[in-house]
């Protein structure tokens, strides 16, 4: 059993045939229109085929509306403007969509749209210096997000954590635990905040013996297990959060593992790499970059530019086709930077994809929150979680586009209210799910149920609505923005409830239990389980109580 919009777009494609003579293998657009008034969906394939057809798109129109004028599932065929098609479908045939979800159940919404590419998908990357920050937060959310429907649209997806655990700043912080093991005063340029001295007292708790090391061997022990002391908590923290990697991939291992040098190597065969006053430059600015970058300094030592490059032809060797950047604010100019390697590495630019996130407020009782109570100096994903809950945290930082930024109020997301846009949803599901329950005890089941007697109109609307998911999924995957799915699941909660104000699903007192009764339970439950997939795209919970 297919949905709707499928068995339509394989009745356009026939009609195509019949009414055109042509063998179109194409993609056939179909969206749904703002104004219901117009049909049930409407499609622009007319104009799409003007050039190959040799016809007028109206002509085009005008032939394929009177092959489908035979379609039973298809009511009305109109045509508008230079040549849009608007299909009304009858009620039953839409509503055979209810079937189609029931049946799929967690499956419904996922695609093919992206099957056979390799993503790879990196994000946070912080430092091993300290807590997971704010910033931290939005792309912890979004990036396990984004990994999730790209995996719905078909695609093989890796989330990958690039640990920078090599350089100055480990030294910083290793030397900064151990002053506070010993303590004396954390250097001037050390790190700061009692998360410092909580590990310096776990390390201490665990070997005392690493106060008796001689003073180069203790550095090099505190360094290194201050690194894995911290990497550790991230690695708890994030799956507290509901964000999973399949890969934590060490800088170190880039150089420990000639994999520098071979991308080095790479990159020269390539015909990009020159020499200049001493040092070795990649030519960037052959792509678009507002500089060319230095790779070897005069001095032999490697610049952090090459572990970039290093790990993205790593990442390509390792069969990725898009390799997707999720980056801070202030990391605008490494998206001209990361495409002009890859076409240094003569790949189509299009293989790396970055995106910028902006900046991120937390606001309590009218005031901004910039100080934690571990770190010091800034906010912890910790803080907010322990504010405001998983659920919240997540689905707030989802709802909004990447690239602007956003306030999170700690009022409005503890507030069990409509305001509250993670409880709206979430009420909507326990909603559902108490009313099924109620229908159990009435033997009411869903199953197989007369399609003709959904015609009202919130019943319409609410199918609708239902078969919009799988094309927002898509879409989602396809720009790569995962707000969508939020804010469909508000629209679809919002709809469900008008449904629910207008339609009585449950008899009432000694009425009979009908046809509606059994219609109508069976459309709740297709509701309840497209909300349940949306949250699940989420990483957030669907209740079945609130």
């Amino acid at each position: 059993m297919s949905a709707p919009q499928d068995q339509l777009i394989a009745q356009i494609r026939g009609a195509i045939s019949k009414g055109l003579g042509l063998d179109y293998q194409g993609e056939i657009p179909l969206e749904r229109p703002k104004n219901r008034d117009h049909g049930d969906y409407a499609s622009s394939i007319a104009l799409q085929l003007a050039k190959v057809a040799g016809k007028s798109p109206r002509d085009i129109a005008t032939a394929l509306q009177s092959a489908l004028a035979a379609e039973p599932n298809i009511s009305k065929v109109d045509i508008a403007g230079p040549g849009f098609i608007n299909f009304t479908l009858n009620r039953a045939s839409q509503a055979e969509l209810v079937n189609v979800i029931n049946q799929a159940g967690k499956n419904y919404g996922n695609g093919s749209s992206l099957a056979g590419k390799n993503f790879n998908v990196e994000f946070i990357s912080a430092n091993p210096t300290g807590p997971l920050h704010l910033g931290h937060t939005r792309w912890a959310a979004v990036g396990d997000v984004l990994a999730r429907i790209l995996g719905a649209a078909g695609a093989n997806v890796t989330r990958e954590f690039y640990i920078n655990d090599r350089g100055v700043q480990m030294d910083l912080f290793g030397e900064s635990v151990r002053a506070a093991a010993l303590g004396k005063p954390i250097p001037e340029d050390g790190y700061q905040g009692g998360y410092i001295s909580d590990i310096a007292k776990h390390l201490v708790e665990q070997d005392a013996g690493i106060l008796e090391l001689p003073e180069a061997e203790q550095k090099i022990q505190f360094r290194e297990r201050a690194y894995q002391w911290q990497l550790a908590d991230q690695k708890r923290v994030l799956e507290t959060f509901n964000t999973h990697f399949d890969i934590w991939f060490s800088e170190r291992s880039l150089h420990e593992s000639g994999a520098v040098e071979h991308g080095l190597d790479e990159l020269k065969k390539k015909g990009h790499v020159y020499e200049a006053d001493g040092a070795t430059w990649l030519r960037t600015t052959d792509f678009g970059d507002d500089k060319d970058r230095v790779l070897l300094k005069a001095d032999g030592a490697y610049t952090y530019f090459t572990s970039d490059t290093a790990y993205y032809i790593n990442k390509r060797e390792r069969g990725y086709d898009v390799c997707i950047y999720l980056l801070g604010a202030d990391h605008h100019g490494y998206v001209g930077r990361l495409k002009a390697v890859a076409q240094c590495n003569n790949d189509n630019p299009d293989m790396v994809e970055v995106l910028i996130g902006q900046l991120v407020k937390i606001m309590k009782n009218g005031e901004e929150v910039k100080l934690s109570k571990r770190a010091g100096t800034i906010i912890t994903l910790e803080d907010i979680v322990e504010e405001v809950g998983v659920d919240a945290a997540r689905y707030t930082l989802l709802r909004y586009p990447t690239d602007s930024p956003m306030v999170m109020d700690v009022e409005i997301l503890k507030s069990r209210t409509n305001d509250n846009p993670v409880y709206y949803v979430q009420y909507a599901h326990a909603r559902i799910a108490a009313l099924l329950r109620n229908a159990e005890e009435l033997d009411l089941k869903v199953g197989a149920f007369n399609t003709s007697e959904l015609t009202h109109e919130r019943e319409i609307e609410l199918i609708g609505t239902l078969s919009d998911f799988p094309i927002v999924v898509n879409t989602a995957a396809e720009l790569r923005e995962a707000h969508r799915i939020a804010r469909y699941l508000e629209e679809l909660a919002g709809v469900y409830h008008r449904f629910y104000a207008d339609c009585r699903v449950l008899p009432m007192g000694d009425e009979k239990l009908s046809d509606i009764h059994v219609a109508r339970v069976n459309l709740c439950a297709a509701t309840r389980q497209v909300l349940d997939n949306g949250l699940s795209l989420l990483g957030v919970s669907a209740p079945e109580r609130m």
